[in-house]
């Protein structure tokens, strides 16, 4: 099958974490024997900013961890002969609403299927800016979480919505395969505007410094205030990190922290962010601050420590700290459920049985054997059922 993908980015993952998921789902899907092609726009925010702060050297860790993956920057005039050809064409929500209605409107007279893929809590936090998207022709929404999905089906997409979770690349993400010395914490994470600046203080900085370890932090869009305060904890800022080099980092330190976005703890409860598939892919013990997950995706207690509040969060660093067990029983217990329920492979399968069901050109009609549709535990309702109700419309 010929799968094409339209993000705001490949090449850069500068404050824009769906590149970490859609890399190891697309080499996934390689793999497979499927044919991928990635589009992005000329002059993305994302891409633009990681060139100013550091270059074209910036992107040498993507490119040798991803050597098979390329993107063909585009203008929107563009699309339609990027596009042809496709069996399937997935565009991302952080994609300008007049390409979206645009490759909307090629659907119409093309063969292919169209798939809106949404990885933000703006369908919550700002409603009115998704209804400008124009989504009348596409088939069906990819939402990376059942509250999420919930919310598109309240706009009318009844079973053409498919929850699709974010997963961890474990071709990228895995322990090291030697032992290392490993030291302090590190959390990974942009500063969030203002979404959880309070809550780093609580579950993060103040904790760390409760239990005087060290603390190294990685991330962007960090503001002058944002810089004093960690100056202030003692925690170590060290600007952003290439994504391909996380395991690295993960693999030196003792433990790791889950601090979510306040929109999603609040109002899109069962999503984490991806770094927790990542950290716990490493086999990095983790403490989460307080998020529900409502869709039952791991074992709390025994795949990562709670904490409810701060006072909580100092009590389980200290813990965990002081206990080379425990850490050693959660490092094991949350890599070996990401192995078995969390993988790019397993979302890779999961899109193919959801394009399948679809009819989209290239896997054959649904209920028939088609290649690589092996995972068990698809979520993925109503693959053969019409479409009910009516898209989001600007």
């Amino acid at each position: 099958m010929k799968i094409t993908y339209v993000t705001h980015s490949l090449l850069s993952c500068w404050n824009h974490g769906n590149a970490h998921f859609l890399r190891g789902v697309l080499r996934s899907l390689q793999a497979r024997g499927h044919a991928v092609t990635v589009l992005e726009p000329h002059g993305s925010w994302s891409l633009r900013n990681l060139l100013d702060d550091h270059g074209e050297p910036a992107l040498q860790p993507f490119q040798a961890a991803y050597p098979s993956l390329r993107s063909t920057r585009f203008a929107e005039q563009d699309l339609p002969a990027l596009i042809d050809g496709a069996d399937l064409v997935i565009v991302h929500e952080w994609t300008e609403p007049s390409v979206v209605a645009a490759i909307g409107a090629w659907r119409r007279h093309a063969g292919f299927k169209l798939l809106f893929h949404d990885t933000h809590h703006r369908a919550v936090s700002e409603p009115d800016a998704m209804r400008r998207y124009d989504l009348a022709a596409y088939d069906g929404v990819l939402a990376f979480g059942a509250t999420l999905a919930a919310v598109y089906r309240a706009w009318g997409w009844g079973e053409r919505v498919y929850v699709w979770h974010e997963a961890a690349d474990v071709q990228l993400f895995h322990p090291p395969s030697e032992p290392t010395l490993r030291q302090g914490a590190v959390w990974i994470g942009n500063w969030g505007d203002g979404e959880r600046s309070a809550e780093l203080e609580e579950f993060l900085l103040a904790p760390m410094r409760a239990n005087r370890l060290d603390l190294d932090i990685y991330g962007v869009r960090y503001p002058s205030e944002a810089l004093a305060l960690l100056d202030r904890y003692g925690a170590r800022y060290h600007g952003w990190l290439a994504n391909a080099l996380a395991p690295a980092v993960f693999a030196r330190h003792l433990l790791t922290v889950h601090v979510p976005r306040r929109p999603y703890a609040a109002s899109l409860p069962g999503i984490p962010t991806i770094r927790v598939f990542e950290a716990l892919a490493c086999g990095i013990p983790l403490v989460s601050a307080p998020w529900s997950d409502s869709e039952h995706l791991f074992t709390p207690g025994e795949d990562f420590l709670t904490a409810a509040d701060g006072e909580a969060m100092r009590r389980q660093l200290q813990r965990l700290a002081g206990d080379a067990g425990l850490r050693a029983s959660l490092s094991e217990h949350g890599r070996r459920t990401i192995l078995a329920r969390h993988t790019c492979d397993h979302r890779a399968a999961e899109l193919l049985a959801i394009a399948q069901g679809l009819g989209a050109p290239g896997l054959g009609a649904p209920g028939l054997d088609a290649p690589g549709l092996d995972a068990p535990g698809l979520d993925a309702p109503g693959l053969d059922a019409p479409g009910l109700g009516s898209p989001v419309r600007g």
